[in-house]
């Protein structure tokens, strides 16, 4: 074979591996399910499909080794979109506290709708709305005396996951005053989902605020060594540490500026709620809160193969199945 036959067939191969690329991160969005947060919509195993580009294209954010944390995020573009998600719409969307990870979930509700949760039942805006088709739940709903102090805003209101609310979703635009009286568990992920910086500083400490969760740090890697760059020993702090007392708030900067400072915050996207069809199976909105626009990736849009991942045999019957 003559040199000039390799170097062209070389790079008809570069080519078609960079277009693959190209289309994946700014057309389409592959994902495989490994829990079973969605079924019997997405079942475990299954091979998705998603569009990105209906919810607008956008540019990579991220360069690095695929499948892997090696690498480092970039400013990215995003062009207009054919639609915002609507409610119903089942995204693909990077996990607000570790964005190495993407999530499948439903979309339930949506900027300016107010949520609750009463007994299992969904209401938004105070309707009730019906357990998508396919969904399903597991077990009786959770007593209001039973609390979960891992939820989503855990107070006297939001109890566990089937009680909960009622829960504003913010949209953009929204005012939030800064006072004493702010709640700052609520806004501060927002100003971090937003990109803002924030730090606690006084004379006695300097610690950073990061939505990376090291508890999702130390799931992906499982090396512990994760957790020594988080208080109490490192200078990194997440929004809902319970290191965290309100009276802490005082020290915070927001870019730098003491809150003092400000007197109001607007938010500059818009934001959703997002939980699987398996109820009761589902690590959702109702436990680390809402999906930012800039987070979401695609809607899925259909199986393209399936296998058992407990018998390793492909499930011919869940190729091309649509997902709605």
């Amino acid at each position: 074979m003559n040199t000039k036959k390799i170097i062209s067939e070389t790079k008809a191969i570069v080519y078609i591996v960079l277009t693959v690329l190209l289309v994946k991160v700014t057309v389409l969005e592959a994902y495989i399910v490994p829990t079973g947060s969605m079924e019997n919509t997405i079942m475990t195993g299954d091979f998705l499909i998603g569009s990105r580009f209906v919810y607008g294209l956008r540019t990579p954010d991220w360069i690095g080794i695929p499948y892997t944390d090696i690498g480092f995020f970039i400013p990215y573009i995003k062009f207009p979109e054919f639609k915002i998600p609507q409610k119903g719409d089942v995204l693909i969307f990077k996990y607000p506290h570790d964005k190495y990870v993407k999530y499948v979930k439903r979309c339930v509700a949506g900027p300016g709708d107010t949520l609750s949760v009463i007994a299992k039942k969904l209401f938004i805006n105070g309707l009730e709305i019906p357990m998508w088709e396919h969904g399903k739940y597991l077990t009786a709903s959770m007593k209001k005396q039973y609390r979960q102090p891992d939820i989503f805003l855990s107070s006297e209101t939001n109890l566990n996951r089937d009680n909960i609310g009622p829960i504003y979703i913010p949209k953009t635009g929204d005012v939030f005053q800064i006072n004493e009286q702010t709640d700052w568990r609520f806004l501060l992920p927002i100003i971090l989902m937003e990109s803002h910086k924030a730090s606690l500083v006084n004379d006695n400490v300097n610690y950073e605020f990061t939505l990376q969760d090291p508890n999702e740090l130390f799931r992906r890697k499982g090396d512990p060594v994760v957790y020594e760059n988080y208080f109490p020993k490192g200078r990194l702090l997440t929004p809902w540490s319970k290191a965290i007392k309100d009276e802490h708030f005082q020290y915070l900067l927001i870019d730098g500026k003491p809150i003092s400072e400000l007197d109001e915050y607007v938010i500059s996207q818009n934001y959703y709620w997002a939980m699987g069809d398996n109820r009761d199976d589902s690590l959702d909105s109702r436990y680390w809160g809402y999906v930012p626009e800039n987070n979401i990736l695609g809607e899925a849009l259909f199986t393209y193969f399936s296998i058992d991942l407990d018998s390793w045999i492909p499930r011919w019957n869940r190729i091309g199945t649509v997902i709605r």
